[in-house]
């Protein structure tokens, strides 16, 4: 059973900017998986964890998301330069608001943990990076991150980096790590495949 989700001075951001090729396109967050869309599966784990309320990343048309119980941010740099443009949408909104820290996850992560936001703020420094991981593998876009950083990832962005591995490295995250077993946490749908699996796990 998952431990109950506790609510910290956090701003959750539900990273839903990516052009999901691999599933022919569209907004990957708005596919069904058990009769609702993973939006709403993301939106039902993360937001009770997060004092500060939620956030979408997302460019065009914000209507399509009309049911999200939050604001909508583009990405803050033409050209839409990957997820490290959200990510910073995200901490530039939370600073203005004086929230010291955000939480970044995926739209696509159905099966996130009630204590994600509790443990990376548990291990993260005042003004670090703290990182998830299932297993052996880091998950680079769900992750705390402060909003003392927001200056550093704009200049960042504007020279051209769009790695969000390089940006982690170049500042040093602390990580809390989550068994994979009977389920990764941090499953992401990326492709049709994905789905099924996704869809026989929400099943069992």
């Amino acid at each position: 059973m998952a431990p109950p989700a506790v609510s910290l001075p956090v701003l959750g951001l539900i990273l839903a900017g990516g052009q999901a090729r691999r599933m022919g396109g569209g907004d990957k967050p708005l596919l069904r998986l058990g009769g609702r869309t993973l939006l709403e599966r993301v939106v039902e784990r993360l937001g009770p964890q997060c004092g500060a309320g939620l956030a979408l990343s997302a460019n065009g048309d914000p209507a399509r998301f009309s049911g999200f119980p939050g604001p909508v941010l583009p990405d803050p740099l033409p050209e839409q330069p990957g997820p490290l443009a959200g990510i910073l949408a995200g901490l530039e909104h939370a600073d203005a608001r004086g929230v010291p820290r955000i939480v970044s996850v995926s739209g696509d992560a159905p099966f996130l943990p009630g204590d994600l936001v509790a443990r990376l703020y548990a291990v993260a420094s005042e003004t670090g990076i703290a990182l998830a991981a299932s297993g052996e593998r880091q998950h680079y876009t769900i992750a705390l991150w402060p909003t003392a950083l927001s200056d550093a990832l704009r200049d960042c962005l504007e020279r051209g980096e769009r790695r969000v591995g390089a940006f982690i490295a170049r500042h040093g995250a602390a990580v809390a790590t989550w068994p994979v077993e009977p389920v990764d946490p941090f499953l992401n749908i990326n492709s049709p495949e994905d789905l099924v699996a996704a869809q026989a796990l929400f099943r069992g």
